[in-house]
């Protein structure tokens, strides 16, 4: 960082973090034996929790300059937030860090191609859904043309880090561009109507991941809910908030909000933890919008995770079977850090006959997803990852269940490199619960 670029990054960050909340660490260290990137480092302070937020009061404080290492130390965090449940003091972490972020990367200026990347990601493909489409598409027509066969035989992928060759390998069958144009909009129970809910179909979870949202509002109608799908949503901002895209963040919030709000409902549902958490977030996020604040709180009293309102309903008496398997879960961050949806998955899984349920050794601990994280800070999640394998392997279960699509993909990923892919699978709770309602009936 130049002169001009430390001296503005000083100043917002004494005009726009929150020093009140900086001032509530008490430094006693309770969050660091929860955070990931502390123990993977070596027990380096400045990789931990309060580490972290004592470099973010230097510079407040003007004892420090925002150098790259204030900047490398803030990028390596995954943003799980593991920390906020263990803190005595209830420090908001989360938002302290997404503060500094976007102080940071507001006022850093960006090599051409990455500014080129952040723009092409950030306001061209993941606010608009038909360039997600298209986006996807493309993937769609290499694993469907021959052209994956091709790359993979001619040795091209030995080009791409080892981390990236393997999540080509784990991607899941991307459908048809006309599929994915073709969605739902209205759908009625198929069973007595006990509630009205509304559904946040995401952006990934639409495209690439559009077979798990089926699945999510097929329980909902068998769950007894008429579901009500807005054609204006868009994706939740959850990237861009945690990336140093505030502005951007909070323009889509409110785009979701005008789109739920016409919505009469009692619920509305997600199935992916990352986006819920900041979809129950959006009252923080336009906290300073007085024309906003009370709209976004409103939409975010009404979040709700797809197993809460299973549970809710009593689809975990449904009876459900299937073949005799050990089964166990990871939990998803910010499922458990921001939701606070913690049992409800434990149970719906516990409900089902044939299943031996094996609770994983810090199931809750981050797997090294985060997002992106896994592929700008690759190193260090495949170390993550590793651990969190060496805990799957423990549990001997064939069938490893998450509720988030990145921590899905990541522990397919260790699956791949564990050399474990004939023998394990990992899948999201509900395309499971699905599988077993349809194998039961």
């Amino acid at each position: 960082m130049n002169t001009i670029e430390k001296t503005r990054i000083s100043n917002e960050f004494k005009e726009k973090m929150d020093y009140d909340e900086l001032l509530n660490c008490m430094r006693c260290g309770f969050c660091l034996p929860s955070c990931p990137t502390y123990i993977e480092s070596g027990m380096d302070e400045a990789h931990s929790p309060r580490g972290r937020i004592a470099m973010m009061k230097a510079v407040v404080d003007g004892d420090i300059e925002p150098d790259e290492d204030v900047k490398r130390s803030l990028d390596l965090c995954l943003g799980c937030r593991a920390c906020e449940p263990v803190c005595p003091s209830g420090v908001k972490y989360g938002h302290l860090l997404e503060q500094a972020r976007d102080i940071i990367y507001q006022n850093k200026k960006q090599t051409l191609p990455v500014k080129a990347v952040r723009g092409l990601v950030f306001n061209n493909i993941f606010p608009n859904q038909n360039r997600m489409i298209s986006a996807t598409s493309l993937l769609g027509f290499y694993q469907r043309s021959g052209l994956q066969k091709v790359a993979r035989k001619s040795g091209i992928m030995s080009f791409f880090p080892e981390s990236l060759k393997t999540m080509e390998k784990v991607l899941p069958s991307v459908p048809k561009k006309k599929e994915l144009k073709n969605r739902p909009k209205h759908l009625l129970p198929l069973q007595e109507q006990k509630k009205k809910v509304a559904f946040f179909s995401g952006c990934l979870m639409d495209t690439l991941f559009m077979t798990t949202n089926d699945a999510t509002m097929k329980l909902l109608q068998y769950a007894g809910c008429e579901i009500v799908i807005p054609e204006s949503q868009n994706c939740c901002g959850a990237l861009h908030g945690h990336s140093g895209e505030r502005n951007k963040a909070q323009e889509m919030a409110k785009k979701n909000i005008e789109a739920f709000e016409k919505a009469d409902v009692d619920y509305i549902i997600t199935n992916a933890g990352g986006c819920g958490a900041f979809l129950v977030d959006y009252g923080y996020l336009l906290k300073d919008d007085l024309v906003w604040k009370k709209r976004a709180e409103r939409f975010s009293n009404k979040i709700k995770d797809i197993t809460s309102i299973l549970v809710e309903l009593d689809f975990d008496k449904e009876r459900l079977k299937l073949p005799n398997q050990i089964v166990t879960y990871q939990d998803s961050c910010h499922l458990k850090n921001g939701q606070k949806t913690f049992m409800e998955p434990r149970k719906l899984l516990q409900s089902i006959h044939g299943v031996s349920y094996v609770e994983m050794h810090d199931a809750s601990r981050c797997c090294g997803s985060a997002g992106i994280y896994n592929i700008v800070e690759s190193k260090m999640s495949m170390q993550i990852l590793d651990y969190k394998m060496e805990q799957t392997k423990k549990t001997n279960a064939k069938t490893i269940v998450t509720a988030n699509p990145g921590c899905l993909l990541q522990m397919k990923l260790g699956i791949e490199r564990e050399g474990l892919s004939d023998s394990v699978r990992a899948v999201h709770i509900v395309d499971f619960l699905l599988e077993a309602f349809e194998t039961t009936h």
